[in-house]
């Protein structure tokens, strides 16, 4: 059985499309089956496009990023330099796409976590794949302490009771700091700073 955050997808392709909108606008993106929120902008990625902290310039990463909602909204209110990356093809495929019909400029990489990715980047964004379990979670964590610049930010977002206390409790161990942005419907938005 394949899941979202699998390399391959075996369901049938029927591209259509979605609306998100959330504080920074609202946009139309491709979507298709076998991908992570295929029907709607989830909360949780909602709640971290309205409250990360990103500015003009930054160097940003949105890994694991599905069909590049989380990213390619940053992009459309802020000058960022953009890489999107996932393991998911078809999300892939999707994104390339949602950033020429968004006109977006952004590098997208297939990646296993940061597998192919040499980058050190200012901003790391991530609505994390949960369902692929807290090894592969924290491994996100401790990898992306290693590609941030010095005074970098990793916003996570998560279901508290649902993993999300278990991923900040690891953001507070790599980092040595953890803030939550936002608290909304039992979601969070998790926050650290690398500081060297």
């Amino acid at each position: 059985m394949t899941h979202y955050y699998s390399e391959k997808q075996t369901s049938t392709s029927n591209e259509f499309t979605i609306t998100a909108r959330h504080k920074k606008g609202e946009f139309v993106f491709l979507s298709d089956s076998g991908v992570f929120s295929k029907n709607r902008l989830d909360i949780a990625s909602k709640l971290l496009i309205e409250t990360a902290i990103v500015k003009d310039k930054d160097k940003v990463l949105d890994i694991g990023c599905g069909i590049g909602v989380i990213g390619i909204s940053l992009a459309k209110s802020n000058k960022i330099n953009l890489t999107l990356s996932d393991v998911n093809e078809r999300a892939l495929l999707l994104t390339n796409k949602n950033l020429k019909n968004l006109k977006v400029k952004g590098k997208v990489i297939k990646s296993h976590l940061f597998e192919n990715i040499k980058d050190k980047f200012d901003v790391i964004v991530s609505n994390p794949p949960m369902a692929a379990g807290r090894k592969l979670n924290f491994e996100l964590i401790e990898k992306s302490y290693e590609h941030l610049n010095s005074s970098g930010l990793l916003h996570l977002t998560a279901r508290h009771n649902k993993g999300g206390k278990a991923l900040s409790e690891k953001m507070m161990e790599v980092f040595g700091n953890v803030e939550t942005l936002v608290k909304s419907a039992g979601f969070r938005v998790y926050m650290s700073k690398k500081v060297v």
